[in-house]
């Protein structure tokens, strides 16, 4: 059997369940490895502190949030070296793909780890790596990081395995499909693997690999015991900005129909069984407390009705005391849906509105999402006292200033409960990161991305001091208007 070391390099400051973890931690033990697991989000050397930096600017309320919480004051790489001594890793692995994929400092995680694990001895442990960058591009992310050992492209629950239970045959490696690695020299990238299609065979997922503080999350001016958790995976839309349309390429779901769906969609989104999803929660509500379901789904309501009909039953005739927060799209929510969240306990909706221009989100972004539909749904979900979020990106490519403040006004019209702004990001391998790139807007490839955190844009047309500007602003002008603004960029130095 192996012994495998998980690691989480979030650096934002707050509790974060990775689904990645926890459906690898179970995969592997399932089989009879040995699984551990490293949590840098709390050591105070380390974090950018993302909840700090989102409260000052108004996108999240105050909360109690740093009482329950212990800072850990020791280095996280010494810290980090003296669990590979003790644990005596023949793998360390971190970063991978699971419905968690757009935020959360995610995508920069291969990096941060690289970061931690350079300088330090790690013995024999081989170092593999998987998630969106190896998927995207894989024999550049093994250039880029010439420490690895393997990498990961796809899903990697079911390639690790077989990786920790091949590890001492290394002719067995050219058989692993999904694995890149190198050969004499030469970067080898094995055929693909299938893409799992029953969900079920990797749940349920092992939470008990966290520490209890990291069950801890501020959620609306309160502090919730909550999960990031998925029943599903994969999106049947492909906007040309997301991640998602990275996984959609590798696994063959290139082809786009009308109003921006993925052709053969029902074989790339897949789900648990409503059963599998009812257990894993009841679970974890009742052995770790959990009332709040952060669910990463791309689209929720996207998920097949039956499963999702049959979970909601389930929920509402149990005595659980728990709520979910879920992502959608606009056109998904009607009378119906409305219906079948108050079932679920939604106490949450997050939908994209990114900008407020339906025809530069149709013809730039390929998302085609109907502004009148935005303004029923936000009705709708206020009418069902259903919490409303908006998300919205500044900085894409050939995104003008104008387009922010008129982003910001049609924010002023829909009057949400809670406003999120991004810095756009240039994922790699994604139409809009390749025409920024093809712009000068950005490098051909950008370390430390972060879309809360820092924009990378180089762009003349919005400065990144002005996406800075707007970033810390944008709460403030939807709720008091945008009668100060140039008053309040003149104090910016705009």
């Amino acid at each position: 059997m192996a012994t495998i070391l998980l690691i989480n390099p979030n650096k934002w400051g707050r509790g974060i369940t990775v689904i990645w973890a926890a459906s690898h931690a179970a995969v592997l033990r399932k089989a009879g490895h040995h699984v551990h697991y490293f949590d840098c989000t709390f050591f105070s050397n380390w974090t950018d502190n993302e909840n700090a930096f989102n409260t000052s600017n108004h996108q999240y309320a105050e909360t109690d949030y740093n009482k329950k919480i212990i800072w850990k004051k020791e280095n996280v790489k010494t810290k980090l070296e003296e669990k590979i001594i003790e644990c005596e890793p023949d793998i360390i692995f971190w970063s991978a793909l699971s419905s968690h994929i757009h935020g959360e400092g995610e995508y920069v995680n291969l990096q941060y780890g690289y970061q931690l694990l350079e300088g330090i001895e790690t013995k024999f442990a081989k170092l593999v790596v998987g998630g969106l960058q190896t998927t995207a591009e894989p024999s550049n992310t093994m250039e880029r990081f010439p420490l690895l050992d393997f990498a990961i492209a796809g899903e990697s629950e079911l390639v690790l395995l077989e990786l920790s239970e091949k590890l001492s045959a290394k002719d067995s490696y050219k058989e692993i499909k999904g694995l890149i690695y190198r050969s004499e020299g030469i970067i080898r990238v094995n055929n693909k693997q299938e893409i799992i299609s029953n969900m079920d065979k990797i749940a349920p997922y092992d939470y008990s690999i966290f520490e209890d503080q990291v069950f801890y999350r501020p959620y609306n001016g309160l502090v919730e015991r909550a999960v990031d958790y998925e029943i599903s995976r994969g999106c049947i839309y492909s906007c040309s900005y997301c991640v998602e349309t990275i996984i959609q390429s590798y696994y063959g779901f290139s082809e786009i129909l009308s109003g921006g769906v993925i052709s053969n969609a029902p074989k790339y989104l897949r789900c648990k069984s409503a059963e599998i999803a009812f257990l894993e929660m009841k679970k974890l509500h009742e052995d770790y407390g959990v009332r709040l379901f952060r669910f990463q789904d791309t689209n929720f309501l996207s998920i097949n009705k039956e499963t999702l009909k049959g979970l909601s039953e389930m929920i509402d005739n149990s005595d659980m005391d728990i709520k979910l927060y879920i992502e959608t799209r606009p056109e998904g929510i009607n009378s119906r849906t409305i219906d079948l969240m108050k079932k679920l306990k939604v106490d949450g909706v997050g939908m994209g509105v990114e900008l407020s221009a339906q025809d530069f989100r149709e013809d730039a972004l390929n998302r085609y999402a109907d502004t009148k539909k935005i303004y029923r749904a936000f009705e709708l979900l206020k009418s069902a006292g259903i919490r409303r979020t908006t998300y919205n990106v500044i900085g894409f490519p050939d995104q003008d200033e104008d387009s922010i403040v008129n982003t910001i006004k049609f924010n002023i019209e829909l009057e949400p409960d809670n406003v999120t702004v991004a810095f756009y990001t240039p994922f790699i391998g994604t139409k809009q990161q390749k025409k920024g790139v093809n712009k000068g807007n950005f490098e051909e490839y950008e370390y430390d991305l972060d879309p809360q955190l820092r924009t990378a844009t180089k762009t003349v047309l919005v400065s990144a001091k002005t996406l800075e500007f707007y970033k810390k602003n944008f709460n403030y002008f939807v709720r008091n208007g945008l009668d100060k603004l140039e008053c309040i960029k003149a104090e910016f130095g705009l």
